[in-house]
């Protein structure tokens, strides 16, 4: 690397930590002033706020930081535009593509980095931070529903269902529980049971059971006052599960993921979008600081202060069709992958067109 690209590349980097800096701090502002009632009546210490706030931070920083590093780009671009730099840079003999590498070494720095804590360092953050909004800024979570049906194992051609009136995630004890195993469309097992409950040593005790089996035509039925069984299925299962992804590392995701699969679950592809968006953001990063060089490189009357409000425009052009893109992955309306990634291949489109359009 060059002088010129270690003056490029430090001058990202310095922008960029001061860029996330100022709106984490306006943010944490805001954030506190709504929360501070929450506080007073919980009667926290400023230690325990403290600890909140230092997982909120990384929590918030992951969000900001594709279009951080858009913005980032655009005011140190256009300042260097304004200032003659880049004609001095084009004119010494540096084309323009050479002058993108410092730009490509900073966007792979900051999407790696982002793409790691995202991965493995923000979601353990993530578990003390849902838990302390929930124990303090939230209602206690009660599992309200009834008639609860889930789906608990598929195997071969059989399938295995749970239905329970009622869970009571207090005392982790179900009511009025019926297991069955199906066969194509024959019933060919099923248990009914008063009540069902956790034992600490991971099994299920089914309490004053009836069993129905069919075996070579005949139908067998036995019945008992307790009995112990192995199910595809966890108190955690009943617990709140508001955004529970975004406490899961990245093998905590994929595990979780094979589970609601070997389940044949309806909410898998929840799970798969969280996993796809961590591998997309790095090249959005990418991405968005190759648009910011280029909408800020040409040198214009309208000054410094246009590009970087073109900038703000294009970021949440790209902040709007990253909720779209969601909001169709999440319908099942399109293939996942090819949802999350839309925004990405737009803008990397738009991002070769206006390539034509830079100064040589």
């Amino acid at each position: 690397m060059k002088k010129l690209d270690w003056y490029i590349l430090k001058k990202i980097l310095i922008t960029f930590v001061f860029v996330v800096g100022l709106l984490e701090l306006i943010i944490c502002v805001i954030d506190y002033t709504e929360k501070n009632d929450d506080f007073i009546k919980n009667e926290l210490g400023a230690d325990l706020i403290w600890q909140y706030y230092l997982s909120f931070i990384p929590y918030i920083a992951s969000l900001l930081t594709p279009i951080t590093v858009f913005i980032a780009t655009v005011f140190v671009t256009a300042k260097m535009a304004s200032k003659t730099e880049i004609v001095a840079i084009l004119a010494s003999g540096i084309s323009f593509k050479r002058m993108l590498y410092p730009y490509l070494i900073a966007a792979v720095l900051i999407g790696a980095a982002s793409f790691y804590l995202n991965s493995y360092v923000i979601p353990d953050a993530n578990k003390f931070r849902l838990e302390f909004e929930l124990k303090y800024l939230k209602d206690p979570f009660y599992n309200t529903d009834k008639h609860i049906h889930i789906k608990i194992a598929e195997r071969d051609s059989l399938e295995d269902y749970i239905y329970m009136y009622r869970y009571d995630v207090r005392r982790d004890l179900g009511s009025s529980v019926t297991l069955e195993t199906i066969k194509g469309t024959e019933l060919v097992d099923k248990i009914t049971a008063r009540q069902i409950s956790w034992d600490t040593t991971g099994r299920w005790t089914l309490k004053r059971w009836q069993r129905r089996q069919v075996i070579e035509g005949k139908e067998i039925i036995t019945e008992g006052k307790e009995i112990d069984t192995l199910l595809n299925l966890s108190p955690e299962d009943f617990g709140n599960k508001d955004r529970i992804w975004e406490t899961m590392t990245m093998g905590e995701l994929n595990r979780h993921i094979v589970l609601q699969q070997s389940r044949g679950a309806d909410d898998v592809h929840i799970f798969q979008i969280e996993k796809y968006v961590r591998y997309m953001s790095p090249f959005t990063v990418i991405i968005l600081m190759a648009i910011g060089v280029i909408v800020s490189a040409r040198k214009t009357r309208q000054g410094t202060g246009f590009q970087i409000a073109l900038g703000f425009v294009i970021a949440f052009a790209f902040i709007i069709a990253f909720i779209l893109a969601t909001a169709i992955a999440e319908a099942g309306s399109m293939n996942t992958i090819l949802a999350i990634w839309m925004p990405n291949i737009i803008f990397s489109v738009v991002a070769i067109l206006l390539y034509k359009t830079v100064p040589r």
